[in-house]
């Protein structure tokens, strides 16, 4: 291990979903999931972590099936939020 991997408990994986999709994340927020951390331990790209619930794996789902319809304004400015997120604060 080179120190970059963040180890998460195998308790804690069913309670948490992540990602490193941008996009994704995005949809997620605009859906109403909690955006829990932004993992930035590797310095190659972020991981997203969110709150898990019964429904997310089926979102997840639609979302690369192209099934979701979302408002595209607050799409964007989720997707400005997390970039403003990612890089204006460096670690």
């Amino acid at each position: 291990m080179t120190g970059l991997e963040k180890i998460i408990p195998l308790d804690k994986r069913d309670i948490k979903f992540l990602t490193y999709d941008l996009g994704l994340a995005a949809v997620l927020i605009t859906l109403g999931y909690t955006l829990v951390d932004v993992d930035k331990s590797n310095h190659i790209k972020s991981q997203f972590i969110f709150s898990r619930d019964e429904h997310i794996d089926k979102m997840v789902n639609e979302y690369w099936d192209d099934k979701l319809m979302l408002p595209a304004r607050s799409l964007l400015e989720n997707q400005k939020m997390l970039k403003n997120r990612l890089y204006s604060v460096m670690e």
